[in-house]
C-alpha cells in the first residue's frame, strides 16, 4: 500500500480550543479518511505545542504550574477531537521525553555541520505568536495579531538561516508543489529572495522549555521545538531516524497549516531539516483564516465560536459539512451560526435527510423492508446511474486537489438528481397500480442504490450519519471500508433487509437553535473567563411580532399526490405533498372532514420549516394550513387561481 503521512499543526496549549482551532483538524480528518478509501496506508498526526513564554505567563496568571496548564488544555483538545470524530493515528505532546530526544538530536546534527553559533539578540519579539517581529529596538507591532512586540536583548544560540537562501529557492523552483496554493508560494519566494537573516533558536529569559544540550541556562526557541514534533510523532526518537514507523512514513506528504504560520513551515522548517540532512516534506498547504465578525478568531478578542454547542444541538457532522462546503479551502472564509443552521436545514435535513427518509419509508411500505429485484432499467435509471458516475469522478478530482467545497457540490448533483427522480417517477402512485409493480421495484431499487453510493462518497465528511445510513440500507461493516476505485452502480443486492426510516438530520427551528447556541457559548465564556459576546436584542412583547418574525415562517404552495389513513386513528391522514423542489410527508388531522381520494391533486398551503415531529409513530415534515369552523372541523386553505408549486406565501 502506498503511504500517506498527513499532519495538522501542533496546537498551542495555552487555552481552550474553538471552531477556528478545529478547522484544520476537521479538514485533515476528512482527507485522511478519503485517502484510506483510495487505498493508502495513512498516518494522521496531530498534537499540542506546550512550551514557550506565553505558556509560562498564562500559568503564572492562573497560579498553577506550566505543566498543570498544558495537561489540562491538552485534555481539552483530545476531548474535543473525540467529540468531532477525529480519527488520528498519532498524537504528540512536545513535553514528552521522546520529543526532548528528537529536538536535541536535530540540534546536534545541525551544530556538527556548522549551522549553530552563539551570539546576542536585540530586537522586537511577539510572545503571543512566538514571532521575531523586528531586529530593531524601535517599537513595532506584530504583523499577525497586531499587538505591540516586546523588546528583547539576550545572549542566544543562533541558526545560520542565511546559509539556506539559495538552497531554499532552488527547492521551490524544482518542486512547485512544495507550497500550496500557488499564490502562497509566490509570497514565500519574495520573502526569501529579499534575503534571510540568522535566527535565534534559544532563550535564557524563560525556563519552560526543552533544555539546551551542554548549556542548561538556555531552552529551545519554541518553533525549533514544535516543528520537530512532526518527526517525534512517528517514531524518530525510538529509531534515531533510521527505521521503524519513521522510515515508513517520513517525509510527510502534507503539512496542513493556517496561513499565519507559513513562514515557519516553508522557510524555517525546511532549513532545519536540510541542516540535519533529513528529507523535506512534499507539500505544505496553507489555508486561509476562518473569520468571525470579519476578523480572525481570537480568544483574547472574544470573537470565537465554540464547537461544543454545535455538536450538542446539531451533531458533529453538521459542523464538518458546513466548514467544508461553505468555505473555499485555501481562502479566508466567514463563519456564521445562522449560515450553519441554514446549511443544516437545506442541505442535510431537506435534501439528503429527506431522500433517505422517504426512500426507506417506501421500501418498508411497498417492499416489506427489502431491496427489490429491479426490472429492466429505463432512461430515467440510466440517467441517474450516469450522474452517480460523474459525481464520483468529479468528487475524486476535487478532493485530490484539496477542493473540498467543489467535491461536495459534485456529490450534491447526485442528491438533487435522486430527489428529482422520485418526484418524476412517483413511486407512491405506482404502488396503487398492480400492473406497475415491476416498475415500482426498479424505481425503489434505483433510489436505494443512489443512497448507497452517497453513503460511500460522503463517508469522509459525514462519518457518523453515513455509518447509520449504511446500516439502514442493510450493509455490513462501514462505508469507509469501500475502496473508491471499486465503487460502481448496481452493487446493492436485491433481497437485502433494510431498516426503518429515521431522520438522519431532523429539521430544526432556526431562531430557537440560535438562541440556545448563544446561551451555551455564554456559559462557556463565563467558565473560561473569556470576553462575553454582544447581547442579542429580543422581541419587545409577547402579543406582537415583527415582520422579521413573520418572515421566518416559510409557507409554500404544495399539491397533495397521495393520501391514506394513519393506522390506529380515525383523525389523522398521511399525505405526500409535492412542494416543487421535493416531496414532503405530512401528517394532518383532517380525516374527519376529507376522504383520502378527494384530496389527490388539491393545492394547499404547507409550512415547510417546522421541526419534524412524530404522530402515532409517523414522521411529519411540515404542517398543512387550515381554518376552523365553529364546530371545530378543519377547512383547508387553498387557491382559486393557478399558482406554481413551491411558490412562497408572503
Amino acid at each position: 500500500m502506498p503511504k500517506f503521512y498527513l499532519t495538522t499543526p501542533l496546537y498551542y496549549a495555552n487555552a481552550r480550543p474553538h471552531v477556528g482551532s478545529a478547522y484544520t483538524t476537521l479538514v485533515c480528518d476528512t482527507l485522511a479518511r478519503y485517502r484510506r478509501m483510495c487505498g493508502d496506508d495513512v498516518a494522521f498526526l496531530t498534537g499540542t505545542d506546550e512550551h514557550g513564554e506565553n505558556i509560562e505567563r498564562a500559568a503564572a496568571r492562573l497560579g498553577i504550574s506550566p505543566a498543570e496548564l498544558v495537561d489540562r488544555n491538552c485534555q481539552m483538545f483530545r476531548a474535543l477531537w473525540q467529540q468531532l470524530g477525529i480519527a488520528y493515528t498519532h498524537f504528540v505532546r512536545t513535553t514528552e521525553a521522546r520529543h526532548v530526544h528528537t529536538v536535541q538530536t536535530m540540534l546536534r546534527r545541525a551544530r556538527q555541520r556548522g549551522y549553530v553559533y552563539k551570539g546576542v539578540y536585540r530586537g522586537r519579539y511577539c510572545i503571543h505568536d512566538n514571532l521575531y517581529v523586528s531586529d530593531s529596538e524601535e517599537p513595532s507591532d506584530c504583523p499577525t495579531c497586531g499587538r505591540p512586540a516586546e523588546l528583547m536583548s539576550e545572549e542566544n544560540y543562533f541558526f545560520r538561516l542565511s546559509a539556506f537562501q539559495q538552497p531554499l529557492l532552488e527547492h521551490y523552483e524544482r518542486h512547485p508543489e512544495f507550497i500550496q496554493p500557488a499564490f502562497r508560494r509566490n509570497e514565500v519566494i519574495r520573502f526569501v529572495s529579499d534575503g534571510l537573516k540568522d535566527i535565534s533558536i534559544s532563550r535564557r529569559s524563560i525556563h519552560w522549555g526543552i533544555p539546551w544540550p551542554d548549556d542548561p541556562e538556555h531552552v529551545f526557541y519554541v518553533w525549533y521545538d514544535a516543528l520537530s514534533g512532526y518527526l517525534t510523532g512517528i517514531g524518530f526518537a525510538e529509531s534515531n531516524g533510521q527505521g521503524g514507523e519513521f522510515a515508513r512514513y517520513w517525509p510527510a506528504d502534507v503539512h496542513m497549516i493556517g496561513k499565519e504560520i507559513l513562514r515557519f513551515h516553508a522557510v524555517y522548517w525546511p532549513a532545519f531539516l536540510m541542516a540535519a540532512e533529513l528529507p523535506l516534506p512534499r507539500t505544505i498547504f496553507a489555508h486561509g483564516w476562518l473569520l468571525f465578525e470579519q476578523q480572525k478568531m481570537s480568544k483574547s478578542k472574544g470573537n470565537v465560536a465554540y464547537c461544543e454547542p454545535i455538536i450538542e444541538l446539531l451533531g458533529s457532522d453538521a459542523l464538518r459539512y458546513y466548514l467544508l462546503r461553505e468555505v473555499v479551502f485555501g481562502q479566508d472564509g466567514n463563519f456564521s451560526h445562522e449560515a450553519l443552521v441554514t446549511r443544516y436545514n437545506s442541505d442535510l435535513a431537506n435534501d439528503l435527510g429527506n431522500l433517505a427518509s422517504r426512500t426507506l419509508t417506501m421500501l418498508a411500505r411497498y417492499c416489506a423492508g427489502q431491496v427489490p429485484e429491479p426490472g429492466p432499467a429505463g432512461p430515467a435509471e440510466a440517467e441517474l446511474a450516469a450522474t452517480a458516475a460523474a459525481s464520483l469522478q468529479a468528487y475524486r478530482q476535487a478532493f485530490d486537489q484539496f477542493a473540498f467545497s467543489r467535491g461536495l457540490e459534485a456529490i450534491w448533483q447526485l442528491v438533487t438528481h435522486a430527489n428529482q427522480y422520485l418526484v418524476e417517477t412517483q413511486p407512491w402512485t405506482l404502488a396503487g397500480d398492480p400492473a406497475s409493480q415491476p416498475r415500482l421495484a426498479s424505481v425503489l431499487y434505483a433510489a436505494a442504490e443512489a443512497l448507497r453510493i452517497l453513503a460511500v462518497l460522503l463517508a469522509p465528511v459525514l462519518p457518523r450519519a453515513t455509518s447509520r445510513l449504511w446500516q439502514l440500507l442493510g450493509q455490513s461493516g462501514h462505508p469507509e471500508q469501500i475502496r473508491l476505485e471499486t465503487l460502481s452502480w448496481g452493487g446493492l443486492r436485491p433481497g437485502t433487509r433494510t431498516g426503518p426510516a429515521e431522520p438522519l438530520f431532523p429539521r430544526v427551528e432556526k431562531s430557537q437553535i440560535l438562541e440556545r447556541m448563544a446561551a451555551m457559548e455564554d456559559q462557556i465564556r463565563q467558565n473560561t473567563g473569556a470576553p462575553a459576546a454582544p447581547a442579542t436584542p429580543t422581541a419587545s412583547g409577547p402579543s406582537r411580532i415583527t415582520i422579521d418574525d413573520f418572515a421566518r415562517v416559510d409557507m409554500r404552495v404544495g399539491e397533495i399526490r397521495a393520501a391514506e389513513p394513519v393506522p390506529g386513528t380515525d383523525r389523522l391522514l398521511r399525505l405526500q405533498v409535492d412542494i416543487g423542489s421535493e416531496m414532503r410527508q405530512v401528517v394532518a388531522g383532517i380525516a374527519g372532514s376529507y376522504r383520502p381520494e378527494e384530496l389527490i391533486g388539491r393545492r394547499v398551503v404547507v409550512v415547510v420549516n417546522l421541526e419534524p415531529r412524530r404522530l402515532r409513530g409517523v414522521e411529519s415534515n411540515g404542517m398543512i394550513v387550515a381554518a376552523t369552523r365553529p364546530d371545530g372541523s378543519p377547512v383547508l386553505c387553498t387557491f382559486t387561481e393557478d399558482v406554481p408549486l413551491g411558490a412562497r406565501l408572503k
